[in-house]
C-alpha cells in the first residue's frame, strides 16, 4: 500500500520561502507521477505542480516561476521549493502519486496527509 507523508509547512511573511517534502513508502517511486495540490476551505483541491517519472516538471500558471518541484527516486522523496510566497498561496498542501500524470485531483488515490502553509501580508 502506498503511503505518502508530507512535511515542511508553516507560516511565513509575503515574499518569503518554504520547502515542502513528501516521503513515499510502499511504492516504487520511479514508477509514479508525483504531484502537489493545494486546497483552501470551500474550494476544490487544485493541482499546482506535477513531475513526470523522467523528472519533467509542469506548473500551474499561479505558481510558475516561483515554485520548483523536484523528486529523488533513489530516496523516494518529492519536494516543492516555494519562493516569493504570496498571501493567496495560503492553503493546505498535499502530495499525491498516481501511475499517470493528471491535473484532476479525483484521479489520484494516493495522498499525503496535508501540510498547512500560511502566508501573511
Amino acid at each position: 500500500q502506498v503511503q505518502l507523508v508530507g512535511a515542511g509547512g508553516g507560516s511565513v511573511q509575503a515574499g518569503g520561502s518554504l520547502r515542502l517534502s513528501c516521503s513515499a513508502s510502499g511504492v516504487t517511486h520511479s514508477c509514479y507521477c508525483m504531484a502537489w495540490f493545494r486546497q483552501v476551505p470551500g474550494k476544490e483541491r487544485a493541482g499546482i505542480a506535477i513531475i513526470e517519472r523522467d523528472g519533467s516538471p509542469r506548473y500551474a500558471d499561479s505558481v510558475k516561476g516561483r515554485f520548483t518541484i523536484s523528486r529523488d527516486n533513489a530516496k523516494n522523496t518529492l519536494s516543492l521549493q516555494m519562493n516569493s510566497l504570496k498571501p493567496e498561496d495560503t492553503a493546505m498542501y498535499y502530495c499525491a502519486a498516481h501511475v499517470w500524470c493528471s491535473w484532476r485531483y479525483w484521479e489520484y488515490f494516493n495522498w499525503g496527509q496535508g501540510t498547512q502553509v500560511t502566508v501573511s501580508s
